[in-house]
């Protein structure tokens, strides 16, 4: 089985070095993108500053924290899993399709100040763009021949 290790790789698996190095890249580029989708949905859709979540702090903050999440995922499955890249893909479209329920009622509950059928599309175009850049940059990480495990 592979080792998640601050030095080698054993197995297929990916360094805890390395899964830093990319997983921080991963961070970053989602954070920066969607600070860029955000400022653009502002400027083009009029989005009020009461509508929160669109905040550059909130994008800032549940981005950052949202591709931690998807980082520390990654390591564990490719530490564990037979399959890891395909099966991360597999989580992490789910993953997806969960986060974007509370922003679909959000739209419909009420719930909070300035919600527009713009700002929650943008808020789901961000998790799309986390989404992708967390699947394109881990998976490349990996490796699609490298990862998976034989046997």
């Amino acid at each position: 089985m592979a080792a998640l290790s601050g030095g080698g790789v054993a197995g297929g698996g990916v360094s805890l070095g390395r899964l830093a190095r990319v997983g921080a890249l991963a961070v970053a580029l989602a954070v920066v993108v969607n600070v860029v989708i955000r400022t653009a949905a502002v400027s083009v859709f009029g989005i009020g500053e009461g509508f929160l979540p669109l905040g550059v702090g909130p994008t800032v903050l549940f981005t950052a924290v949202g591709m931690v999440g998807a980082v520390v995922v990654f390591g564990l499955i490719s530490r564990f899993a037979r399959r890891p890249v395909r099966l991360f893909r597999r989580v992490a479209v789910v993953v997806l399709l969960i986060s974007l329920v509370p922003n679909v009622l959000m739209l419909f509950s009420g719930s909070m100040p300035g919600t527009t059928v713009a700002g929650v599309g943008t808020l789901m175009v961000e998790h799309v763009a986390s989404w992708a850049i967390a699947v394109g940059v881990l998976t490349t990480l990996a490796g699609e021949d490298g990862a998976e495990r034989r046997g």
